[in-house]
C-alpha cells in the first residue's frame, strides 16, 4: 500500500488560480523526486466544530479557505528518497520560495502509512487509492 504526505492549508480564496498554476507547475518536480500522484482539494463543505477544525487547524481568515492535499509514493523510503532529492533540487535552483501563494508556517503536514484500503465495486481506483 502507498505512502502519503498528507497536507491542509489555507489559501486566499481570491488566489484560487494562483495556487492551481502553483500546484500544476510543482508536481514535475515531484514527479521527478518519484511521487506518483499529486491529489489537490479546493474547500467546499468544510464545517466549523465545536473544539477544533480544519479552519482553526490551519488559523484561515474568513477571505481564505481550507486546501487539502496530499502526495502519494510507493512506500516511506521513496518518501525519504524523494523528499532529499527535492531538497537537493531546490537547493540548487535558488528557489526560495517567494512565489508560493500560502503561508508555510500555517500549513500542516505529515506522512502517513496506508493501513486500511476499500474500494466500493466498479469505482474508478485511480481516483480513490489512498
Amino acid at each position: 500500500m502507498a505512502y502519503v504526505d498528507g497536507y491542509v492549508l489555507a489559501v486566499r480564496t481570491a488566489d484560487k488560480e494562483r495556487y492551481r498554476r502553483f500546484a500544476e507547475e510543482v508536481w514535475p518536480l515531484f514527479e521527478r523526486c518519484g511521487a506518483l500522484a499529486m491529489r489537490e482539494w479546493w474547500g467546499d463543505d468544510v464545517p466549523a466544530g465545536r473544539l477544533t477544525d480544519f479552519a482553526r487547524a490551519v488559523q484561515a481568515r474568513p477571505d481564505e479557505t481550507v486546501v487539502f492535499a496530499w502526495i502519494e509514493w510507493a512506500d516511506r523510503a521513496a518518501r525519504d528518497r524523494g523528499n532529499a532529492l527535492l531538497q537537493a533540487e531546490l537547493a540548487r535552483s535558488g528557489d526560495d520560495g517567494a512565489d508560493v501563494p500560502v503561508d508555510g508556517r500555517r500549513m500542516i503536514w505529515g506522512g502517513f502509512a496506508g493501513f486500511i484500503e476499500r474500494v466500493a465495486p466498479g469505482a474508478d481506483k485511480s481516483s480513490t487509492k489512498i
